[in-house]
């Protein structure tokens, strides 16, 4: 369950409860806010990279290759985003004593994350209902 609360702390900024754990947002100050904590898109963008570091953290774990940790980056340009059009441009670091082989096993999963194929294949259809 997802829950959003109001917080004391700046007139955007939300506490966001999910399954027990609590994540803040909040949107940058040219904007109105305080910018105390990631905003929608960098909540979304986190989501992409924590989705694609973890399939690739349990790919390499069943193939027992010696991958470490995982650092991803990633930049949105947002310039054509009133049109509906959202872009990233995800740089992911591999760590670890991999060989070129294995980091090229590793590069091919990364579509495979759910997250990845949901903004890079799919459309989004979204019911909202208030009560």
């Amino acid at each position: 369950m997802i829950q959003l609360q109001k917080n004391d702390t700046g007139i955007y900024r939300q506490r966001i409860r999910i399954d027990g754990h609590e994540i803040l947002a909040d949107v940058k100050a040219d904007v109105g806010g305080e910018d105390s904590a990631p905003d929608p898109h960098g909540l979304l963008d986190s989501s992409l990279a924590a989705c694609t570091a973890i399939t690739l953290t349990m790919f390499a774990k069943r193939r027992g290759m010696p991958l470490d940790s995982i650092n991803i980056d990633i930049e949105r340009d947002d310039s054509k985003e009133k049109a509906g059009e959202y872009n990233l441009a995800m740089k992911i670091e591999f760590v670890g004593s991999l060989s070129e082989e294995q980091k090229q096993q590793l590069a091919g999963i990364v579509e495979k994350c759910p997250i990845h194929k949901l903004l890079s294949h799919g459309s989004f259809n979204i019911t909202t209902t208030t009560v």
